[in-house]
């Protein structure tokens, strides 16, 4: 039977793109947007200089991608359930484009803040991904698939860092993101070509006031994380912000209840299988961002220390990058277990992995071999885990809400990850020893964040277990 899904427009009785070439379009697309998060990570400590601005308000070029991201997710979800898939991932992409280019000719702090917005507006792209090849896919290629799809989402982040350090090294600063910009175009046209727009589409009209709810409530919300230990966690603007969000958040659920056409559907979302795994999705956030707090200080703490060692940033990213491509190779060992055991076995396999390679790394962590050790444990648990969320999120969802679901769930995911980097920046500046006359993170700091990090992967076990094993085995 032709598959009716991957048919474009005018040409739906003729035009048949190759499946494997979609999936590989739209895993690409994600690996380079996931790029994004990571690449400006080794320019951090030299903004301040490179673009004339104090280190507080610097902060604001990773601050905006973030509350971006955060925004756009559910909202462009939304959108492609609404007026196509298709249309909103393009147009996710230029954004991206047009943003990296914005970064690439800034020499000041407010021009990159918005460059830096742009390419977090672009977000969207992997759960938009997901949901078109639940379209567009036959169903025995669709596990694997979209393993693959959510496993882009770590490797795109593990990847940026070497690259960006590399770039850094051997050309200027300003090229990552003339980088990206080709990147973005190449992702662009390549989609334009190979994906077909998808006809499942709901209609309707869009919730506006509901998406400015959202919006606020997550701007604030995330502020008050990212921004608390800068401000102080007791400081009135910060209270000030979380019960912003806390009373935006009440007031918008109540409103979401009771319209016909609501930007998010609260009842369907609050259903037991869908709850539980967004839940989890927070927990699992918080597990997998925890490792890229500590092996990079491990790597890069002096080796008179007695537990750091030494390395330089480029070292850093050349050592952990392996993990991205682990997550890849491991994509098809999670379709292969939700098909054969059901995605909630899958997420508990992959979160145990997770749980262990913390575990160990709490121990072991005196080496380049022990911490890429630790590094391939959780890469090969995040990539087993990630593949599995989306499937137990659309087992639980109407076709016709797929991408609206799929962004909920990855805004959850990255909720989790802004979580771990507050905790961990608090435990982190808490428990330090002086070396040098300067601060720096004890072990104890590191061991510490490690545990946490073990710890959420295991309460991520706990809750996939609420969700019903019939919902969980049927995708």
């Amino acid at each position: 039977m032709v598959n009716r899904l991957l048919l474009d427009g005018p040409s739906a009785g003729t035009a048949v793109v190759s499946p494997r070439r979609t999936v590989a379009v739209l895993a690409s697309a994600g690996i380079v947007v996931s790029l994004m998060q990571t690449l400006v990570i080794p320019l951090v400590p030299q903004f301040p200089r490179l673009l004339g601005a104090p280190a507080a308000d610097t902060a604001w070029v990773v601050t905006a991608t973030l509350l971006a991201a955060a925004v756009a997710t559910p909202v462009v979800g939304r959108l492609g359930d609404m007026y196509g898939k298709r249309r909103l991932l393009l147009l996710s992409l230029v954004l991206l484009m047009v943003g990296s280019v914005v970064c690439a000719l800034s020499d000041s702090l407010v021009p990159m803040i918005a460059g830096r917005a742009l390419q977090g507006l672009a977000s969207g792209v992997i759960p938009l991904g997901i949901s078109i090849m639940r379209d567009a896919l036959p169903p025995e290629r669709l596990g694997s698939s979209i393993a693959l799809m959510s496993a882009s989402l770590g490797v795109g982040g593990a990847l940026g860092l070497p690259s960006a350090a590399l770039l850094i090294e051997y050309t200027s600063w300003h090229a990552i993101f003339w980088v990206a910009a080709a990147l973005g175009a190449v992702m662009t046209t390549l989609v334009a070509i190979v994906v077909r727009r998808s006809p499942t589409r709901t209609g309707g009209r869009f919730d506006v006031l509901g998406a400015v709810g959202l919006a606020t409530a997550l701007v604030a919300l995330l502020l008050a994380i990212t921004r608390g230990a800068a401000w102080g966690w007791g400081s009135p603007l910060t209270l000030s912000l979380f019960a912003i969000a806390a009373l935006v958040l009440v007031s918008w659920g109540w409103y979401q209840l009771r319209i016909t056409q609501p930007l998010v559907d609260l009842r369907t979302t609050a259903r037991r299988p869908l709850l539980f795994t967004n839940l989890a999705s927070i927990a699992f956030g918080f597990a997998v961002f925890s490792v890229s707090l500590v092996l990079p200080q491990a790597i890069q703490l002096p080796t008179a220390t007695g537990y750091g060692l030494g390395l330089s940033l480029l070292a850093v990213g050349l050592i952990m990058a392996p993990q991205g491509l682990v997550m890849m190779l491991f994509a098809p060992v999670s379709a292969l277990i939700s098909r054969t055991r059901g995605p909630q076995v899958t997420v508990i396999v992959g979160s145990l992995t997770v749980a262990v390679g913390y575990a160990v790394g709490v121990v072991f962590l005196g080496s380049v071999l022990e911490i890429l050790i630790v590094s391939l444990v959780i890469g090969a648990g995040v990539g087993i885990a990630y593949g599995a969320l989306p499937a137990l999120v659309m087992s639980a969802t109407p076709l016709s809400e797929t991408a609206s679901a799929n962004s909920l769930n990855t805004l959850m995911r990255a909720l989790g990850t802004t979580v771990s980097s507050a905790v961990a920046g608090i435990v982190i500046s808490q428990m330090t020893t002086q070396f040098g006359g300067v601060s720096v993170p004890s072990q104890e700091a590191l061991r510490v964040v490690m545990a946490l990090g073990s710890a959420a992967a295991i309460l991520t076990v706990v809750l996939i277990l609420f969700v019903p094993r019939r919902a969980a085995a049927t995708v």
